[in-house]
């Protein structure tokens, strides 16, 4: 359709507040984040946030896409954090759109916003049919 802005289809996303809490956690612990997607282990399929590095991915892992969290200051101005997820719990969740949100409470994981008095938690709703072929028409990668 001329004129129609194409708009990529994410499998990620971030509400403010767990942005917010990310940012203070990055600053926390000086160090990159990330999150792995649980696929039952521990605390069901909460979203496990780790520092980059202290979790392992391997070619097992489904990289879903990035959260932009901001600029985290003048010297680190990245604020990005990948997201995976294993590539057979992939299997299941390959129609999802997952958003990261956070509430009150703790987890029994390993995530590092433990502490916090706060945990991540997913929130996901099935692809429209627009959005699993856009995403079906993707390259690899």
């Amino acid at each position: 359709m001329p004129g129609r802005r194409h708009m990529r289809v994410e499998r990620v996303a971030i509400t403010p507040g767990a942005a917010d809490l990310l940012r203070s956690l990055r600053a926390d612990h000086a160090k990159p984040l990330m999150f792995h997607q649980s696929g039952g282990c521990c605390d069901g399929s909460a979203p496990m946030c780790f520092t980059q590095g202290t979790y392992l991915v391997s070619p097992a892992d489904v990289h879903l896409g990035d959260l932009d969290i901001g600029p985290l200051d003048d010297v680190d101005d990245t604020g990005v954090v990948p997201v995976y997820i294993s590539r057979e719990q992939f299997r299941y969740w390959s129609h999802t759109h997952i958003t990261i949100d956070v509430v009150p409470g703790r987890g029994a994981g390993f995530s590092i916003e433990g502490p916090t008095g706060h945990r991540f938690i997913i929130r996901s709703r099935i692809f429209t049919d627009a959005e699993a072929d856009e995403l079906a028409t993707e390259p690899a990668g």
